[in-house]
């Protein structure tokens, strides 16, 4: 998500905290750059590449309103999980 609370993210990576560095240092060109997203609100953890891929297209599928309802289940008032 971005300081404005108006671009929701979603991705798959297999270490976060690098994935999250690059994306607030803007270290990679694209989307997030772009659209200055530089906030994490929410992430699961997956036993396997695969599954997070399942996951990660079906909720790129959702409304906004359900992905902020998915955030808000484990953060209601949407803060930076990593400060």
């Amino acid at each position: 998500m971005n300081k404005g609370g108006s671009v929701l993210y979603t991705g798959v990576t297999n270490n976060l905290e690098r994935r999250m560095y690059e994306h607030t240092h803007k270290l990679v060109s694209g989307f997030t750059a772009q659209y200055n997203v530089n906030k994490l609100v929410y992430y699961e953890l997956f036993n396997s590449p695969e599954e997070a891929i399942v996951a990660e297209k079906k909720t790129k599928g959702w409304l906004r309103k359900r992905k902020i309802e998915l955030i808000q289940q484990i953060n209601p008032e949407m803060k930076d999980l990593l400060l």
